[in-house]
């Protein structure tokens, strides 16, 4: 398949600004990351809140840029790319927020918000037009609605408004973090379905964030695994859900309700109820090691890297 994206050995680093924490060690929020995602496949990346997961994706996008390592856009190295040449490329990759109420400008009209950025591609007043109603049009909003301010909008509503501002840039990919997490259930399965029928309908490439497993599974193609900044297991979404490795990828199956226990740890409710007390920086020993039922001592001298166990199914343990 063809690698639209690549991420290579990317790092990200955090640090203090302030007297007392200029001289602190630097926080890695990603830690070595390495993932490839295919053309017109949907890469489900999943773990607890505060593992990294949207700060790799700012990272890719060069919203935040990486501390070091490379992202490959479509051929196209990014590091590589002047800031003005990265504002003229990142129309082609674009970034759907968790909070829509956020995202959106309180004080613009909803065609003002979307008009932004056809402005700034020079696109004129009729055409502009005439390419708002037809993204409202496709995400479900009536076209006559545009006058209105986000307020006077449901937040199911506002997400869709969301997602055609960021396709007005005619994007090939989208970042999507935690896109219905703030919605409700019945509300969540609409906008899911939108999104993979845009998938289909505009050839996009998704990278889609949560920390619902069930949800990641049903829409990926394939699955990373993020634990304290690291990628600890990578698979498709069939493989994954089939035969879970790492022993905190179980921990996050044996949490989920109405999934059936696994060997090893567990925990009860959901990914956010086993958030435990993470590291504040790597150490020279596997990150899980404190909390893994199957660490020895090898386990805390050195950090496991990403090896395949069976075809294309990556897992960072030693002892697997």
């Amino acid at each position: 398949m063809d690698r639209f994206i690549e991420i290579k050995n990317l790092v990200k680093l955090y640090f203090g600004h302030g007297f007392f924490d200029r001289n602190r060690l630097a926080v890695r929020a990603v830690d070595n990351v390495s993932l490839g995602i295919h053309r017109n496949t949907v890469f489900g990346l999943v773990g607890e809140s505060g593992c990294g997961k949207s700060t790799l994706a700012r990272a890719i996008l060069y919203l935040d840029p990486p501390t070091s390592g490379e992202v490959w856009f479509d051929g196209t190295l990014l590091g590589g790319l002047s800031v003005n040449e990265i504002r003229t490329f990142r129309k082609r990759m674009q970034i759907v927020f968790q909070d829509p109420n956020s995202a959106l400008n309180p004080k613009m009209r909803i065609e003002e918000s979307l008009a932004e950025g056809l402005i700034n591609r020079g696109v004129t007043a009729k055409a502009r037009t005439a390419r708002i109603e037809k993204l409202l049009d496709l995400v479900g909003i009536a076209p006559a609605l545009r006058g209105r301010y986000p307020h006077e909008f449901s937040g199911g509503q506002k997400q869709r408004i969301v997602v055609a501002r960021a396709l007005t840039m005619e994007p090939d990919f989208l970042a999507l973090d935690e896109p219905v997490s703030n919605l409700d259930v019945s509300i969540q399965a609409q906008i899911i379905n939108l999104l993979l029928d845009l998938k289909q309908e505009l050839s996009l490439t998704y990278l889609f964030i949560s920390h619902d497993l069930n949800l990641v599974a049903y829409v990926s193609d394939q699955i990373g695994v993020m634990y304290n900044g690291k990628l600890v297991e990578l698979a498709s979404a069939d493989e994954m859900m089939a035969n879970p490795c790492h022993p905190y990828t179980m921990k996050l199956f044996s949490s989920v309700p109405g999934k059936q226990a696994i060997d090893g740890p567990t925990a009860n409710g959901n990914i956010g109820a086993v958030r435990e007390k993470l590291p504040s920086r790597p150490s020279d020993c596997c990150l899980y090691a404190d909390q893994c039922s199957i660490a020895d001592r090898g386990c805390r001298h050195a950090q496991p890297d990403l090896h395949e166990i069976r075809k294309e199914h990556y897992v960072a343990c030693f002892k697997i």
